[in-house]
């Protein structure tokens, strides 16, 4: 009786090895693939945050006072939004990265 109960002992321990040995492969084959993956950075949000900048305007030679109050004034808004624009670009840019960078972990 002992050396029927040892082999089924064997029989039992190997049973076992062999499922968790075929669990080990399956867990492990479902982790490969054969095609490539790669993340693709966001496009930009729009038309409106890549274009460029206008250029300032500038004073003619003869300019008034009131010529020079109206280019300063023209040029103040000009800076302003651009600036505007720039700060949304990159914070819209910094946060994406983020986003971006965290999804492969």
């Amino acid at each position: 009786m002992s050396q029927e109960h040892e082999r089924q002992r064997r029989v039992s321990t190997l049973l076992i090895v062999g499922v968790v040995a075929l669990l080990v492969l399956i867990m492990c084959s479902g982790c490969s693939t054969v095609v490539p993956v790669t993340a693709k950075f966001p496009d930009a949000p729009g038309p409106l945050a890549t274009t460029r900048c206008p250029d300032l305007q500038k004073l003619k030679d003869d300019a008034r006072l009131s010529d020079v109050s109206r280019t300063v004034t023209a040029n103040y808004s000009t800076y302003y939004e651009c600036a505007v624009r720039a700060d949304t670009w990159q914070e819209w840019y910094n946060v994406q990265k983020h986003i971006f960078e965290g999804a492969g972990k």
